[in-house]
């Protein structure tokens, strides 16, 4: 089955599967180190949650690959030890976190998700895989939205004590 799929034509999204499968790897590893130092109980889970995900993403277009009949490309660096610096800081606040990472804010009216169906060679079952992780990524900007504007509340209010004293 491998070797048929193997001879056939390389696909023209392989570089697409190979770049999520990268990034949503690396990713998880930051989520779960910034979850282990929040003090923010409900913040901790939804960070755990999106971690979650951002490894069974990189795990599933890995697969995927594999079923292609190709590996993953790795990089021969890892992801940036300063993001996993900022994630595990302990002196950073989760709004600084957020900050950092660029994360907490809506999906802008055009996303990077928008483009990927462009090729018209993707397959029902890479399709598929696609879909769902364009629909959770999507849902995980949402969830990390909301927290942020929560803790952004409470940092503004802890602020305004500070100042009125």
């Amino acid at each position: 089955r491998y070797l048929v799929m193997a001879l056939s034509p390389k696909p023209t999204f392989l570089g697409l599967l190979n770049a999520l499968a990268v990034a949503e790897t690396a990713a998880e590893p930051l989520f779960l180190a910034w979850a282990d130092t929040t003090k923010d109980k409900r913040l901790a889970k939804t960070l755990r949650f999106v971690a979650m995900r951002e490894g069974e993403h990189g795990k599933a277009f890995a697969k995927r690959m594999l079923e292609l009949g190709y590996e993953v490309r790795w990089p021969d660096t890892p992801s940036s030890e300063k993001a996993l610096d900022v994630a595990a800081s302990t002196s950073k606040t989760d709004p600084q976190k957020f900050r950092a990472f660029k994360l907490g804010k809506p999906s802008p009216k055009i996303d990077v998700f928008d483009g990927m169906f462009n090729d018209k060679t993707i397959d029902p079952i890479t399709g598929g895989l696609l879909g769902r992780y364009i629909a959770e990524e999507r849902d995980s900007t949402r969830l990390l939205a909301v927290e942020y504007g929560r803790l952004r509340v409470k940092e503004q209010v802890a602020k305004a004590r500070v100042s009125s004293k």
